[in-house]
Order: C-alpha cells, then sequence, then structure tokens
C-alpha cells in the first residue's frame, strides 16, 4: 500500500483506515428517474463495462436515491489478498455526496471502533443486522448506531455477501426515512444487490491477482506479467540504471542466529532499502539471499531523473539503516549480537533484458545482462574500499548537479569479467 494517503475531511475514519481515492460525482452521475428493472437492466450490461469499483459503486447508489429505495448511506466491504491490508471498504453518503475509497491495514480487526460495530459480526460470522435507530435500545446497541442516529438516520442494516476465505463480504444499509426502508420490492431489491456481488467477485478476483503480482514481481512487471507478457522469451531490451545492495556479515550472522533471528533482521533490513526504492520509482525485482536487486527504467523516467532517483534512493536506503542502528527495533534479536548492521550498494547504467526467463513452465520475471553483473562486482568492491555507495561512470555522466558534484574519485579498477578497467566513484 505504497499510494499516498489523502485527506479524509469532512469524513474522519478510525485508525489504521486509511483514504486511497474519492469521488465526488453526485447526483449527475445517474439518471434523474430509476426503476428496478431500469436498476437491473443497468447491472446486466453497462455496469459491466466499468472497471473501477468506486465509481461502479456510486453510480450504483445513485440509481438506487433516483428509484427511491430510501438508502442514504452505503458501504460496501471486501476482503482481500494483501500483505498489509485486510480489506478495501467504499463509503458512499448522499448527505455529503461524497464516495470514498478505503483500506484497513493489519491492525484494524482489533480495533475498538471495529469489533463494537455490528458489522464485525457480518464480516466474522456471515449474520444479517437489522437496527432500529428510532428506538433507546438500537441507538445504545454500539457508538457508530448512536452517531447515525445524531445524523438522522432511523434504520441501519448489514448483510453478508459471499465468503472470502474465513471471512464475509458485507453490505450496510441506512436510511433516514421515517419507519426505515420501504417494504415493497424486497425481494428484487435483494436481487439487485447479488447482481452487483457478482460485479464486486469479478473485481475482487482482479484486484487479488494484481495484488499478487505487485507483491512478488512488483508493480511494473506485475502488470507487464497480467497485460499477457508470460511466454518465456517475453520482454524488451531497455536502458536502466540497476541497483544491487548487500549486507556485510551476513553468513556470519547466519551461523550464531536462529533462522527466525535471522529473518526478523533480514526484514528490516528489505524494509528499510525497499521502501527507499519504491519511494524514488524503482522497481524491485528480486531478493537475494541478503541481496537487492532494482532497476530504474530510463525509458519511463527519462536517463538524468533515473540517475538521480537511484543515487537519491541509495542515499536515503542508508539513512534509514543509520537509523535503525541508532534505536534498534525491541522485536529484533539482542544488539550484541548483530549491531551495527552495514550494507554495501553498487549502481550500474547499461542495456538489460527485462523480460521472463526460465523454464517452459516455471519463469522469473527479471532483468538479466552485463551490466546487470557488472553491478554486482561494483557492489562487491564496496567492502574493500570502505565506501557504502559505489558508482560507475556511466552513472556518474547521467547525474545533476550536486549529485555529480559531491561525488569521489575511486579510481579505475578491474571487474572480474570485464575487459577494461572501470572509473569508480563513491557518493
Amino acid at each position: 500500500m505504497n499510494q499516498a494517503m489523502l485527506d479524509p475531511t469532512p469524513r474522519s475514519y478510525a485508525p489504521h483506515v486509511h483514504l486511497l481515492n474519492r469521488s465526488q460525482r453526485g447526483p449527475s452521475s445517474a439518471p434523474a428517474k430509476q426503476t428496478l428493472d431500469d436498476l437491473h437492466g443497468w447491472l446486466l450490461h453497462d455496469a459491466t463495462k466499468i472497471d473501477n469499483v468506486m465509481l461502479m459503486f456510486e453510480e450504483f447508489m445513485w440509481r438506487c436515491k433516483a428509484a427511491d429505495l430510501g438508502i442514504d448511506r452505503c458501504t460496501l466491504h471486501i476482503g482481500t489478498l494483501h500483505p498489509r491490508v485486510i480489506g478495501f471498504s467504499w463509503f458512499w453518503s448522499s448527505k455529503d455526496e461524497i464516495c470514498d475509497e478505503i483500506a484497513a491495514d493489519s491492525n484494524a480487526i482489533n480495533q475498538e471502533a471495529f469489533t463494537r460495530n455490528p458489522l464485525y459480526k457480518v464480516i466474522m460470522q456471515g449474520e444479517t443486522i437489522k437496527v432500529d435507530l428510532e428506538s433507546e435500545e438500537g441507538r445504545n446497541s454500539a457508538p457508530l448506531m448512536g452517531e447515525l442516529a445524531e445524523q438522522g438516520f432511523t434504520v441501519y442494516a448489514a448483510v453478508p455477501l459471499s465468503a472470502t476465505g474465513q471471512t464475509f463480504n458485507a453490505m450496510t444499509f441506512a436510511s433516514t426515512k421515517p419507519g426505515g426502508f420501504p417494504v415493497d420490492g424486497k425481494e428484487k431489491i435483494r436481487g439487485l444487490i447479488d447482481l452487483l456481488a457478482l460485479h464486486v467477485e469479478r473485481h475482487i478476483v482482479q484486484r487479488i491477482a494484481r495484488n499478487v503480482a505487485d507483491t512478488y514481481l512488483g508493480p511494473i512487471a506485475g502488470r507487464r506479467v497480467l497485460d499477457g507478457e508470460i511466454r518465456r522469451g517475453d520482454g524488451e531490451a531497455i536502458e536502466a540504471v540497476v541497483f544491487m545492495s548487500d549486507m556485510r556479515g551476513f553468513t556470519q550472522l547466519a551461523d550464531r542466529l536462529s533462522g527466525p533471528e535471522v529473518t526478523a533482521i533480514l526484514n528490516a533490513y528489505f524494509d528499510r532499502v525497499s521502501e527507499a526504492v519504491l519511494s524514488h520509482g524503482g522497481d524491485i525485482l528480486k531478493f537475494m539471499g541478503d541481496g537487492i536487486l532494482a532497476v530504474f527504467d530510463q525509458k519511463a523516467m527519462g536517463e538524468t531523473a533515473a540517475a538521480n532517483a537511484a543515487v537519491k534512493a541509495s542515499k536515503a536506503a542508508l539513512n534509514a539503516i543509520d537509523e535503525l542502528n541508532e534505536a534498534p527495533l525491541d522485536e529484533l534479536p539482542d544488539p550484541a549480537l548483530w549491531h551495527p548492521l552495514k550494507i554495501g550498494i553498487g549502481l550500474h547504467r547499461g542495456e538489460v533484458f527485462f523480460g521472463n526467463v526460465g523454464g517452459e513452465e516455471r519463469l522469473d520475471f527479471t532483468v538479466i545482462g552485463r551490466a546487470v553483473n557488472e553491478t554486482s562486482r561494483v557492489e562487491s568492491l564496496c567492502k574493500p574500499l570502505g565506501r557504502e555507495l559505489l558508482l560507475t561512470e556511466p552513472v556518474r555522466a547521467s547525474l545533476s548537479g550536486d549529485l555529480r558534484t559531491d561525488l569521489n574519485e575511486m579510481g579505475e579498477h578491474a571487474l572480474r569479467g570485464v575487459g577494461k578497467p572501470v572509473a569508480i566513484f563513491a557518493a
């Protein structure tokens, strides 16, 4: 979930719930008048062409409003497969005419705002809930119910949709009409919800595929695979700045610590370096033992921008490791066993093949080529030269401003497998 979070104003969300996107098209996103048959036809035809859940959900709700179904607030909740997010939700209200897409991170499920919400029983146990907000008992049944009653809502209902793993997807509805929702056409309305749920299922499958591809391949490679680059040899030759990092003394560390302890240290290191790379526009392609391979694509970023981003990302990664050394995390092993953590980073610019390699039925989407091998050789010079960040002349030539003038010349060095010595610089 690397997307920058948005300001939720005028709404507010509980801790660990983050606003990702917002639409404010209002009633203009739907016809002024609708019947239940109109809604049914839209779900069967036009809705299938909408590839954005938020926009589809928003239009569906305004069409429900135009059909006078008495719904003034609605939320849609789906579970997902993601390393940091447990689910996505969409929140529409006719009062502020806003439709939000929000994400709940892994800590949200234990928050009181969720566990005391009637929605908890719907998602966790598949129950159907209806609360009369015009009664004192209903208003006092949960903090959210009291808030909705104060806002003028008269009834709240929550229904399970299909189950995703151990939890259920769900929808909630609230009305400001005295007496609650109209009773006419209940079966047809439930049929509309079931049709909408089918659309949601389709989007869930697509989103999970995208999440898995992004998590294991990276967003750029993942998108290309999902777009159809799945055969051996699919890919292209690109000019890129290749980034390679390595942890110092990893073999000795692994010898004296247990597997879980080594994993904890590796993850702390990977977290900081990968965050620096991703936040500067790089694409991480592989975690190799204690190493990280990434690229900054010149085609996408431009030659100078790619070189600048690679150096800035490297410096940010080194600063993050320094901060970890200054304030070790409580969940890490005794610092006496590993502190300080030291890494080396090598940068080189050149042509690489960015695509599928491997066996016919087991492929890896990665980069290969001489530039990758040379980057590994450059990184291996960090220890003997006593530097944390080294880069080659092709990278230096592409840099701008202080990033270029502040470099230190380290002379020419022979790289194994390279015909002539290469000029190396320290940043």
